[in-house]
């Protein structure tokens, strides 16, 4: 512990936090600015959804790919997450060149490619430096996604009267200022993991390996839930005459997520975060006339709950899988887990619309936490899990 402290894993942690956050701003940038967008190109409402979804959908294509073909654990980790970092920013600024909603919506396919390549590695990078901690540090990588999320929104709230180019340009000066930390700032730790060679029946071992399969479907059961509740609670909250801070207590709950699992092991940690955001997803409906202070509490709960375990699944993984195939294992959990998100939030729209109203459309989400216990229940049972949080399982 002592030798771990003194490699500055720390400091390590901040400054690839703050990279992520950078990076990451270029998945909402067009989000932050869609009334400039749909006023410029007369975009449908389909054409304005998809251009968020077109970031869902080439994050999952690319994460795929990057599984199929080890990227993740061919290339020198940093130098990646560099490369992908640019390309993020040149595909975001892509918007600016568009001319209508085809271009718009191919330029934020690119740019969830481009992320594709940054983000799995980035929790790989991480592990490097931790063994004991990971499930906190790789909390705080979560943690730093969703600011980096949230960002654009500010850029756009604190802005004033810059115009929407001017959104986009920052996000591509964060994403290009991160690629540099990537490139220059960080190098791997060490515990750094075996390199693979490219061989495209490597895939395979992913299937093949038990424990890792079980801990990607209990992350593919909180993924159906996590992207659709975030998307779609402020038009819930709107219509229920209410709202909260609810994204927002994700940060520290993806902290206290990681700090909790641990001490008491990943299977534990998430079956209780699940458990929680499954039974919010049941309740919420109940509470949805009122009174505000029970919605509010409600949807607080719902809303630390129902990502604080989300990091502890990729570090599940990274602890279970053949140590040459982790980059690839991570990137195949995220690419078929924010496939599934693609699913979810065109679901939940068509059933509020289905029922007239949103009252009790999140119960479509109840199922994925409930499979997601089930499937780390099983994996809690398999003797190959002791090998996940120091024993602590």
């Amino acid at each position: 512990m002592a030798a771990e402290a003194a490699s500055g894993r720390w400091s390590v942690l901040l400054v690839t936090g703050l990279a992520v956050i950078l990076s990451l701003m270029t998945w909402f940038s067009a989000t932050a600015v869609l009334p400039d967008l749909v006023a410029l190109y007369d975009l449908t409402p389909s054409q304005a959804a998809w251009l968020t979804n077109a970031v869902q959908l080439g994050f999952a294509v690319g994460a795929l790919l990057s599984s199929v073909l080890t990227l993740g654990d061919i290339w020198p980790l940093t130098r990646f997450m560099a490369i992908s970092a640019v390309l993020a920013g040149m595909a975001n600024l892509f918007l600016l060149l568009a001319t209508g909603a085809t271009g718009a919506i191919l330029a934020r396919f690119l740019t969830g490619v481009a992320l594709a390549g940054l983000y799995p590695p980035a929790l790989k990078f991480i592990a490097t430096w931790f063994l004991t901690g990971r499930g906190l540090a790789m909390g705080a990588m979560v943690g730093a996604l969703t600011l980096g999320s949230a960002m654009p929104h500010l850029v756009r709230a604190t802005s004033g009267t810059l115009p929407w180019e001017g959104v986009v340009i920052a996000c591509t000066i964060g994403s290009f200022a991160a690629a540099l930390i990537f490139a220059f700032l960080l190098r791997e730790g060490p515990h750094a993991f075996a390199r693979a060679i490219v061989d495209l029946t490597q895939i395979g071992a992913i299937f093949r390996n038990r424990p890792v399969m079980l801990a990607n479907l209990g992350y593919f059961g909180h993924m159906w839930e996590l992207y659709a509740m975030w998307g779609w609670f402020l038009a819930y909250a709107t219509s229920a005459q209410a709202g909260g801070a609810v994204i927002a207590m994700g940060a520290p709950g993806c902290l206290i997520g990681g700090l909790i699992s641990d001490r008491i092991g990943r299977c534990r940690t998430t079956m209780l975060m699940m458990g929680i955001s499954g039974t919010s997803a049941l309740l919420i409906g109940f509470a949805y006339d009122g009174p505000a202070w029970i919605f509010a509490t409600v949807a607080l709960i719902w809303g630390f709950s129902v990502v604080a375990d989300s990091a502890q699944f990729s570090a599940a993984v990274s602890e279970l899988s053949e140590p040459r195939l982790v980059g690839s294992s991570l990137a195949f959990q995220m690419g078929t887990g924010f496939a599934i998100t693609i699913l979810a939030i065109w679901l939940t729209q068509h059933l509020a619309v289905a029922l007239g109203s949103w009252r009790w459309t999140f119960l479509l989400l109840v199922p994925g936490p409930m499979i997601g216990v089930f499937a780390m229940q099983l994996l809690r049972n398999d003797p190959r899990s002791r090998v996940m949080a120091g024993g602590r399982r």
